[in-house]
């Protein structure tokens, strides 16, 4: 396979423009894995229905009757004209505008224009349905797949999918939803979140003196660090225009007056236990679900992000949530959505927000901290066409995520069997930050 990592931490640069490259994940990669189509809140009602393009690709995602859900090829048996745009509500089902031929909400057949003038061989029953598409809800999602021989849902998701129920993400709600073209591969752009090592450089208001432990316990001042902690949260909220949300933000700032011990761990874990219980307080009081954020931090689960593969992350911090979707437009076009997620108390869900037109990279509107990310890709793009530059060369303990995540889309475009594909996927589905290369048994 051409451009495929042999070295686990050098990535060959042909990976992020070559055509050939990208036309093997149009066709290996992406029609074998489980992408996340819609959120349920975009089909909240029966016959609501979504549309999600990926490539060449367009699936309707349907609300059923009973409230499960359902999903089609997005094409009229007839011509192949696309039955849905966008969103909406199919009560009599879809109408293909080019000819009439019509079909129900579960993509039966309903009617054929001037049947008689077909041949019978062109009308066998079952054979004029809308061709149905793998689907399957987690997480207050739906999630579809091209591949009938592909593993269930589940089995493709984990660890990622233990680990975000335990947070209980299907209570999570959107409050506002935004899409951005970058210029840049798909892969490029995700590599950006899948690694802290930039984090210094590309977002300094996030290094605030007094957030760490001193070399000399002696001289760790309490108030200082909880002033440091609520700046902190501040930041990340205002940044992320969410993710730390504003109300969790107002509690923190009603426990400046907190008393800490004067050893910084014990002060430490301290505050942080006391925030957490006041979060989960705060939320259930107003009859919000919520987990108890103590006891994922005592069972290993607090942690800042969640990956799925290929394209799905969850950045959860206290009562709320960032989550990312990228979609590759073009060997060096993507389009990046995110949403800001939180908990509403039951009957007090706002509603749905509109599918967003999407954004320059460098629009104003872009929140700050996502913008500074977005500055680099273009630059990089740039420079890995430059005649000197061959490989991307991996920190083997700070960009692990990066050189796992790439490894595993070549197996994919190498064919392997799922058997030997789950393992790599399981190896991946989690916290990709600061993680090492990892083995993935191939």
């Amino acid at each position: 396979m051409p451009y495929a990592l042999e070295l686990a931490d050098r990535a060959p640069r042909e990976r992020y423009f070559d055509p050939d490259f990208y036309q093997a994940e149009v066709e290996l990669l992406w029609p074998r894995v489980w992408q996340m189509a819609c959120r349920l809140e975009e089909i909240a009602e029966p016959h609501d229905f979504a549309v999600y393009d990926i490539l060449d690709q367009s699936i309707v995602v349907v609300r059923t009757e009973d409230m499960g859900v359902t999903a089609f090829q997005n094409a009229c048996r007839h011509r192949g004209v696309q039955v849905a745009v966008g969103r909406g509500t199919c009560e009599s089902g879809f109408t293909c505008p080019f000819h009439g031929w019509c079909y129900g909400p579960d993509g039966k057949n309903t009617a054929v224009t001037r049947k008689r003038t077909f041949s019978e061989h062109n009308l066998q029953p079952g054979d004029l349905d809308l061709t149905p598409v793998r689907c399957e809800v987690w997480g207050g999602c739906a999630w579809i797949n091209l591949d009938d021989d592909a593993p269930p849902l589940r089995e493709c998701i984990e660890p990622f999918a233990t680990i975000m129920d335990a947070w209980e993400m299907e209570s999570l709600r959107a409050e506002w939803w935004y899409a951005i073209r970058l210029p840049v591969n798909w892969k490029l752009a995700e590599a950006a979140f899948l690694e802290q090592y930039h984090v210094i450089e590309a977002h300094p208001q996030l290094v605030i003196p007094g957030r760490f432990a001193p070399r000399d316990p002696a001289q760790f001042d309490p108030r200082t660090f909880v002033d440091a902690e609520i700046h902190y949260l501040r930041t990340m909220c205002e940044g992320m225009a969410g993710m730390v949300h504003a109300n969790d933000v107002r509690i923190a700032e009603g426990l400046r007056d907190i008393e800490l011990p004067a050893d910084p761990e014990l002060a430490m874990a301290t505050w942080h236990r006391t925030f957490n219980d006041a979060v989960v307080d705060w939320h259930r009081a107003a009859g919000a679900t919520i987990p108890d954020l103590n006891e994922l931090e005592a069972n290993g689960m607090n942690q800042p992000m969640g990956y799925c593969f290929p394209h799905y992350f969850v950045l959860p911090m206290y009562s709320s949530a960032s989550s990312y979707r990228f979609r590759p437009l073009g060997p060096e076009q993507t389009l990046m959505e995110i949403w800001s997620l939180t908990r509403y108390p039951a009957g007090q869900e706002p509603a749905t927000p509109e599918r967003p037109e999407p954004w320059d990279f460098d629009d104003p509107r872009v929140p700050p901290i996502p913008t500074q990310d977005f500055s680099n890709l273009p630059r990089q793009q740039r420079g890995i066409h430059a005649k000197g530059f061959e490989y991307l060369r991996l920190s083997e303990q700070l960009e692990g995520g990066v050189a796992n995540f790439e490894r595993t889309v070549d197996g994919f475009l190498a064919g392997r069997p799922y058997e030997q594909l789950l393992p790599a996927l399981r190896a991946i589905n989690l916290n990709p930050l600061e993680r090492p290369i990892v083995d993935l048994g191939f």
